[in-house]
């Protein structure tokens, strides 16, 4: 089982829904949190402890400098949270470019530049004997794309096909790829999309349930959170 307690964590998008849940769930059980978001004032207002470092995801170079500076403030860093995102609503064929390009920027680009910065961190701390670890949030969508959400759709099954390369590549340097593809749930992302408006949607999961899936999968050693996998919450670790 994986420890939690002590362990060094960088959570991308802290400030978001499942990113404060997650911060809180994982300061519960006594984890070196580092919390991201895009501006200071969002980070003062979650509640849970932790540096709080701003960064825009989308800039490559801001991204080398946030795992640089999350690295430097316990010494180590043995776990990454992907928890950052933006969605777009309407038809395939209307969706505008700079639309395309923040989706893949955030959902997609972003993830894959962590995990390069990270990874000698990463495979620094498995030599150390811990178990590192990565998780993205790629959602139900990179499972069954949907209508309407084509290009966030896209944008999400490019991050879940990475992610199980990745995870082969990786497996030797003993960094584990959790990708988690929960369905819908009750966060406020649906509320302000890049694009398009929301359609009615059925009462999605209740974020502190996928977020117990999620750190029950981190410590129990899980390599794969399908949609499937949040039908039922297991009992977590303590």
């Amino acid at each position: 089982m994986t420890a939690i307690a002590g362990s060094s964590i960088l959570i991308v998008g802290a400030t978001g829904g499942l990113g404060q849940e997650l911060s809180r769930a994982l300061a519960d059980r006594g984890a070196q949190l580092v919390l991201s978001g895009r501006t200071a004032e969002a980070l003062t207002a979650i509640d849970a402890p932790g540096a709080r470092l701003v960064a825009d995801i989308t800039n490559p170079a801001a991204i080398t400098a946030l795992v640089s500076e999350a690295y430097a403030i316990n010494g180590r860093l043995d776990g990454i949270i992907n928890a950052a995102g933006v969605v777009a609503f309407g038809p395939a064929i209307d969706v505008a470019d700079e639309v395309l390009t923040e989706l893949f920027a955030v959902n997609t680009l972003a993830p894959i530049r962590i995990l390069r910065a990270a990874a000698a961190a990463l495979a620094e701390s498995a030599a150390a004997g811990r178990d590192p670890f990565v998780v993205t949030l790629s959602g139900v969508v990179s499972e069954s794309p949907t209508a309407n959400m084509a290009a966030y759709s896209a944008s999400k099954a490019a991050l879940a096909a990475f992610d199980q390369a990745a995870a082969r590549e990786l497996r030797r340097a003993g960094i584990r790829i959790i990708d988690a593809r929960p369905g819908h749930t009750e966060t406020p992302l649906s509320t302000h999309p890049i694009a398009g408006t929301a359609p009615r949607m059925p009462v999605g999961y209740p974020p502190a349930s996928v977020v117990s899936r999620i750190v029950a999968a981190i410590e129990n050693g899980e390599k794969d959170l399908p949609s499937s996998a949040f039908t039922v919450v297991p009992a977590t670790g303590q």
